[in-house]
C-alpha cells in the first residue's frame, strides 16, 4: 500500500553518517494528520482518501466545513489535501497518522508550493541568452522576435511561448527522495536533500511512483 502524509517545512540542516559522512537534510514537521475522508469507485467514481493536517481556530473555519469536520469526527485542520489511492479503502475516517508510516531509507515524492520570484524577465526565468552590450545594440535583455507571421500563426502568440512573467509559485513535486531518519518523538522527518517552497510551508509527502528497478 502506498503511504502518504502531510507535514510542515521546518528548514534545512545537516547530520552525519556513523562513517563520519556529512548529509544535507530537510526536516519536516509531521504526525498528528487526520483522515477526513474516503473515496470509493462506487460512491465517487475514483478511489481516494482525503488528509488534513495543522490546527486552525474554529472561528476561521466556514461553516460548511465545519460541518466537513464534525462528521469525520475531527477538530478543524487548516491544511487538506486529497490523494488518489489503490489502497484507499485501507483509511479509515478520523484516523490518525503518525510520522512512523514511514521508516529510514525509504524512498518519497515530495509536492509543495515553489517560492514565488515575482516578476521576472525571459534570462531569469526561462535562461535565455542576452543580446549584445555595447551601444549599438538595440536589444540587450528583450526576449526577442514573436514570429507569428513566419510560422504562419495570423499574427497572434502561440500559447506557451516563453515570454516575461510570474516565476515561482507553482505546485512543485520532487520525485526519488530518501528518508534519512525518522524522529517519532518530536514528530520529526528528515529527508536527503532540498524539498519546495520556504519554510513554514506546507508539504505531502508519499510513497514514490519511481521505485527502483
Amino acid at each position: 500500500m502506498a503511504k502518504v502524509i502531510l507535514g510542515k517545512k521546518l528548514g534545512m540542516t545537516q547530520i552525519f553518517t556513523p562513517d563520519g559522512k556529512m548529509l544535507p537534510v530537510t526536516v519536516v514537521e509531521a504526525g498528528h494528520g487526520v483522515v477526513l475522508q474516503n473515496k470509493t469507485v462506487e460512491n465517487d467514481g475514483y478511489n481516494a482518501v482525503q488528509l488534513g493536517y495543522g490546527a486552525v481556530k474554529d472561528k476561521r473555519v466556514t461553516s460548511p466545513m465545519k460541518g466537513h469536520f464534525d462528521k469525520a469526527g475531527v477538530k478543524p485542520v487548516k491544511f487538506i489535501r486529497e490523494v488518489r489511492l489503490t489502497g484507499a479503502s485501507e483509511y479509515t475516517v478520523g484516523q490518525e497518522i503518525g510520522v512512523d508510516v514511514f521508516a529510514e531509507g525509504d524512498i518519497v515524492d515530495v509536492t509543495g508550493i515553489a517560492k514565488g520570484k515575482g516578476f521576472a524577465g525571459v534570462i531569469k526565468r526561462w535562461n535565455f541568452r542576452r543580446g549584445p552590450m555595447a551601444h549599438g545594440s538595440k536589444s540587450h535583455r528583450e526576449p526577442g522576435s514573436m514570429g507569428p507571421r513566419m510560422s504562419g500563426g495570423g499574427g497572434r502568440v502561440f500559447k506557451g511561448k516563453k515570454l516575461p512573467g510570474r516565476m515561482g509559485g507553482q505546485k512543485v513535486t520532487v520525485q526519488r527522495l530518501t528518508v534519512v531518519r525518522v524522529d517519532t518523538e518530536r514528530n520529526l522527518i528528515l529527508i536527503k536533500g532540498g524539498i519546495p517552497g520556504p519554510k513554514g510551508n506546507f508539504m505531502m509527502i508519499k510513497t514514490t511512483v519511481k521505485p527502483k528497478k
